[in-house]
C-alpha cells in the first residue's frame, strides 16, 4: 500500500501524465497543473492507454481509481500534498522559478521529486530557499506507467532521510528504485542512452544502415538479452565457464581499436533531421503514435508477464517486480474502503522530519 493519500504533479506532458497515470491508477488522488490549453485532453489520452494495458496486467479488477484535478495554480495543486513530482521541461531556469514555487506553498514534509532527464540536483535546490533537503531527482522512463525503474539522486542539500522516504514512496507504487551514488550530469541510464544514440546517428549519417536496419539489429538482437539481463551479465555469461575474467581479457583490447565515434559529435543540421524523420516516417508504415503506444504496451505487458514466470514462478528481474506489484494492485482491487482519506492519512506518518543533521563526530 502506497504511504502517500494526496500527490501533486506539475507538468502534464508525455512524463507528467504518466506519472498522473502510475498515481491513479494506484488509488492515489492526483492535484496536477499545467498550463497548457490542451493538458486536460493530452492526459486524458495517456490515461486511455495507462487503464488499458493495467487490465491486462490485472485482469481480475483493478483497484478504485483516484481522483484527478486540474489545479489553476501550482500553489493550489501542491497545497495538501503528500508527494509532489515536478515533470517541466529541461529548462534549468523554469526549473528554478516551478520549484521556489512548489517549496513557498507545499507542505515542509513533502518529499518533492523532479523528473530531469539530466540536470544535476544540486542546480535546482538552490531556487527552494525554505525546505531544498526534500528534493530529489526521481528520473523514470516512458513510459511512467508501465517502465518501473526510477534513479533517485540527492543533491549537496538534500537530506539522507528524504532520499529513504522517496525510495519507499517510489517502491509502494511498484517502482525499482535505485539511488545513485554519486551526482553526475546525466545520471547513468541516460549516460548510456545518449552513448548509444551518439554512435546510432553517425551510422546513419555515413549511410551504414537505416533507421529501421539499426532498430532490427538492437530489437531482434542484444535489446532482448537486455531484457532478462543487464550488460555486464550478459557479458559474463558470454566469457564461459571462465566468466566476466575471460570475457574482459577477451575483448579488453577491443577497447582501443577505433570503432566508436563517440568522441564525435555529428552536425546536427537540416539535412540529418530530415533523413532520420523521413525514415522514421517509413519504418511506422501509417501506424500513428498513439497505435505505437499501444504496440508498445501491449509487447512490454507480454514481456514482464512472461518473465513474472521464469526462475520456477518466482520471476526474474522485472518479472519478479511485476508479479509483485500485479498481487499488489489486486490486493488493493479486493480491499473495500473502510475508513475516509482524511482518516487514512492521519494514520500516515510525515515524509520528513525537520531534524538536524547528523553532528560530525570530533576528531581525536
Amino acid at each position: 500500500m502506497s504511504i502517500i493519500n494526496k500527490a501533486a504533479a506539475i507538468g502534464g506532458g508525455v512524463i507528467g501524465a504518466g506519472w498522473v497515470a502510475r498515481l491513479l491508477l494506484n488509488g492515489i488522488d492526483v492535484s496536477i497543473f499545467d498550463p497548457d490549453p490542451e493538458a486536460s485532453r493530452k492526459v486524458s489520452e495517456v490515461m486511455k492507454g495507462a487503464r488499458r494495458a493495467y487490465r491486462q496486467m490485472v485482469p481480475g479488477g483493478l483497484p478504485t481509481e483516484g481522483k484527478l484535478t486540474f489545479a489553476k495554480t501550482i500553489a493550489e495543486a501542491v497545497a495538501d500534498a503528500d508527494f509532489i513530482q515536478e515533470s517541466v521541461p529541461e529548462r534549468l531556469d523554469l526549473k528554478h522559478r516551478v520549484l521556489a514555487e512548489i517549496d513557498t506553498h507545499a507542505p515542509a514534509n513533502a518529499i518533492v521529486g523532479s523528473s530531469t532527464s539530466g540536470i544535476k540536483p544540486t542546480d535546482m535546490q538552490v531556487a527552494m530557499k525554505k525546505h531544498p533537503e526534500r528534493l530529489v531527482v526521481g528520473h523514470p522512463f516512458n513510459p511512467v506507467y508501465l517502465l518501473p525503474l526510477v534513479e533517485i539522486v540527492g543533491g549537496e542539500q538534500t537530506f539522507p532521510e528524504a532520499i529513504e522516504v522517496a525510495k519507499e514512496i517510489y517502491a509502494s507504487i511498484g517502482m525499482k528504485p535505485v539511488v545513485i551514488r554519486k551526482e553526475i550530469e546525466a545520471f547513468v541510464g541516460d549516460r548510456l542512452l545518449e552513448a548509444a544514440w551518439r554512435e546510432a546517428l553517425w551510422l546513419i549519417k555515413d549511410g551504414i544502415c537505416t533507421v529501421e536496419e539499426l532498430d532490427d539489429i538492437m530489437r531482434y538482437g542484444f535489446g532482448l538479452r537486455w531484457a532478462q539481463m543487464g550488460m555486464f551479465q550478459v557479458y559474463r555469461v558470454a566469457g564461459g565457464e571462465a566468466g566476466m575474467r575471460h570475457f574482459m581479457a577477451q575483448f579488453g583490447p577491443c577497447l582501443k581499436w577505433p570503432w566508436t565515434k563517440l568522441m564525435d559529435v555529428p552536425e546536427f543540421n537540416d539535412e540529418l533531421v530530415d533523413l532520420i524523420a523521413t525514415q522514421s516516417d517509413d519504418q511506422a508504415h501509417g501506424l500513428s503514435i498513439r497505435e505505437l503506444e499501444k504496440i508498445r504496451d501491449d509487447n512490454l505487458v507480454a514481456i514482464m508477464d512472461a518473465l513474472s514466470k521464469q526462475n520456477k514462478g518466482k520471476g526474474w528481474g522485472a518479472g519478479a517486480l511485476h508479479k509483485d506489484y500485479t498481487r499488489q494492485l489486486a490486493k488493493l482491487a479486493a480491499k473495500k474502503p473502510t475508513a475516509s482519506k482524511a482518516a487514512e492519512k492521519a494514520k500516515v506518518s510525515k515524509p520528513v522530519k525537520k531534524a538536524e543533521k547528523p553532528k560530525k563526530k570530533k576528531k581525536g
